[in-house]
């Protein structure tokens, strides 16, 4: 075993006396772009397995994650429950939802996708459905920072940084991309203006697990107040998984009547949501891949474009189209 697992073990027994003795197995899980580290321990003699989350202090929302669980856990959502949390040794043991997540199910027919995708949705809207004059100074401390005009504006600057100058290699001065940078103002001043609630924020396929024909939720430790749109967006023009546009309509509409709301009202604010996500997406593939070592996130622009070009025209902002035409 490595000496590094042992370390993790001594922690694990510290915090659960009764495992003393108890043979374990650490297997390490490899999992997204994170800095955090997982690890699923299997115990002998019939004990079930626990995963041990290690985190760091590099990004500000790592901490974010036992108070977000609780959170989420107090309004019925479905979450891994902690089983302990050691703060100076950034360490989080918890339940273990098993290994498979909705990512997984994509090459499956849809009458087998979509009660999974529609389980999904049922989770979301119980968050969601937590609006912003319900929550008090305390409760928005816990949280991340809110989405407002600002960081709109720095989701959009990190993807002109490092996809369209870094990965394109194009420049966009203001002359020439006048309209566009002009659309980017507009669409970010307009989702500054609407009502705010929970919302996961990385709200896509592989932090969804599905247990029996129940959706889990994980790395949801950027929770904060933002658009219920914003996370539909995430999830339903996911460039991990392929959906089609009928299906990416038909759940809409399953979400729009699950919460009571105007599905029309929904999709418009969905299609600007979605050209704000992707464009956020496309920024982090290509600051991944290009600056972080790891390249795999490069098979995955293609998607993401393709989808954008879709959302641009979906939502007539067309203009967009500008910083991105003719290249991946």
């Amino acid at each position: 075993m490595l000496p590094e697992h042992e370390a993790l073990l001594i922690f694990t027994r510290e915090q659960f006396p009764e495992l003393i003795g108890t043979a374990c197995e650490v297997e390490v899980i490899l999992k997204g772009a994170s800095d955090r580290h997982f690890y699923r321990l299997n115990w002998e003699n019939g004990r079930q397995p626990m995963v041990l989350m290690v985190y760091t202090l590099a990004r500000r929302d790592n901490p974010k994650f036992v108070p977000a669980t609780h959170r989420l856990a107090k309004i019925g959502a479905h979450v891994p429950q902690v089983f302990a949390f050691d703060e100076q040794r950034l360490c989080v043991w918890l339940e273990d939802l098993g290994r498979v997540d909705l990512q997984s199910y994509h090459d499956q027919p849809w009458d087998r996708r979509s009660p999974l995708y529609e389980a999904t949705l049922r989770e979301a809207a119980k968050f969601h459905g937590v609006g912003e004059k319900s929550l008090t100074q305390a409760d928005l401390d816990e949280l991340e920072p809110a989405f407002d005009e600002a960081l709109y504006e720095w989701e959009q600057n990190y993807f002109l940084d490092h996809f369209v100058r870094g990965h394109l290699g194009r420049d966009f001065p203001d002359s020439e991309y006048a309209a566009a940078h002009e659309t980017l103002k507009q669409l970010r001043r307009r989702l500054a203006k609407l009502p705010r609630c929970l919302v996961h924020r990385d709200f896509q396929s592989q932090n969804v697990l599905i247990r029996g024909e129940e959706a889990w939720l994980v790395d949801y430790q950027g929770l904060r107040l933002g658009l219920a749109e914003y996370d539909l967006a995430s999830l339903l023009y996911d460039p991990y998984v392929n959906l089609t546009r009928n299906e990416r309509m038909c759940l809409l509409s399953y979400y729009a009547e699950h919460r009571g709301l105007d599905l029309n009202d929904v999709r418009e604010v969905f299609y600007l949501c979605a050209a704000q996500r992707l464009m956020q997406a496309l920024g982090a593939y290509a600051n991944l891949s290009r600056n972080l070592g790891k390249p795999h996130y490069m098979q995955h622009i293609p998607a993401a474009v393709a989808n954008l070009n879709e959302v641009c025209q979906e939502g007539r902002l067309q203009e967009l189209r500008a910083f991105f035409e003719g290249g991946f």
